[in-house]
């Protein structure tokens, strides 16, 4: 009777993971014969790695990356000019830390966007928050809030995550408007937050793709300025759809 109550009490106090670890100890006799300190030791770790899962749970969710992948997902071996090595470094997200950014660039297909996500998830992982955007929809939201009075708190919420992915990066060309837009978000972040971008268009062609010129000399100034690089090579990794069998 008196460990249902304590197991009730933990319940109460959100102490979850401390009270199943105290469950296994009274279903499982080995636990018996270890000493006082060794279970209460076992108790305290199954709570605080319960407590870890629970944030990083939580920093995924906000996060709303478009894929669930993870760097261990990742297919080194398609010829993409992938470096093994800068990744899994990229992975630890030191650069994160330092308020660096990241430009993915590559063709349609050969897996921006899974990377990006991969890296992210490991940025997340490393306990940074992150938030996954398309630039396309970011921007249409972006002009839409400029009229109803949200639009400051939109880019309030932007500038609050540690890691901010932009992906579909100038897949049409920016107008003026969207070009000051991209300032804002970019000029917010700058040496203060980490921005990853992926993009079809190769970086240098990024300024032509901005409408105004001195608009474009500031995004880029403040994008590519103490920048990783990862340049995509190859065919697409999209798998074709089957030929059709001729029927008759």
């Amino acid at each position: 009777m008196l460990i249902q109550q304590t197991l009730d009490k933990l319940d109460q106090m959100s102490l979850g993971g401390m009270a199943a670890a105290l469950r296994e100890q009274m279903e499982q006799s080995q636990y018996l014969e270890l000493p006082f300190e060794d279970r209460l030791g076992l108790l305290v770790d199954r709570e605080a790695s319960w407590r870890e899962n629970r944030r990083l749970a939580t920093r995924l969710k906000a996060a709303r990356l478009r894929h669930p992948a993870t760097v261990e997902d990742i297919d080194f071996r398609a010829p993409r000019g992938l470096d093994r090595s800068v990744i899994l470094s990229l992975a630890q997200a030191g650069w994160v830390g330092a308020h660096h950014n990241l430009l993915i660039s590559g063709a349609t297909g050969c897996g921006k966007s899974f990377i990006a996500c991969a890296l992210a998830h490991a940025a997340i992982r490393q306990g940074h928050t992150a938030l996954y955007v398309r630039t396309p929809r970011l921007l249409d939201d972006l002009a839409i809030t400029r009229g109803d009075g949200r639009y400051h708190t939109l880019l309030g919420q932007l500038n609050r995550a540690a890691l901010l992915v932009l992906d579909d990066f100038l897949l049409t060309p920016a107008t003026v408007a969207q070009a000051r837009d991209l300032l804002e978000v970019i000029e917010d972040r700058s040496q203060l937050r980490s921005t990853m971008v992926a993009s079809q268009l190769p970086v240098e062609m990024w300024h032509d793709a901005l409408a105004d010129p001195t608009l474009a000399d500031a995004i880029l100034d403040r994008l590519v300025h103490n920048a990783y690089r990862i340049t995509l090579k190859g065919p697409s990794m999209r798998r074709r759809e089957p030929e059709a069998i001729p029927v008759g």
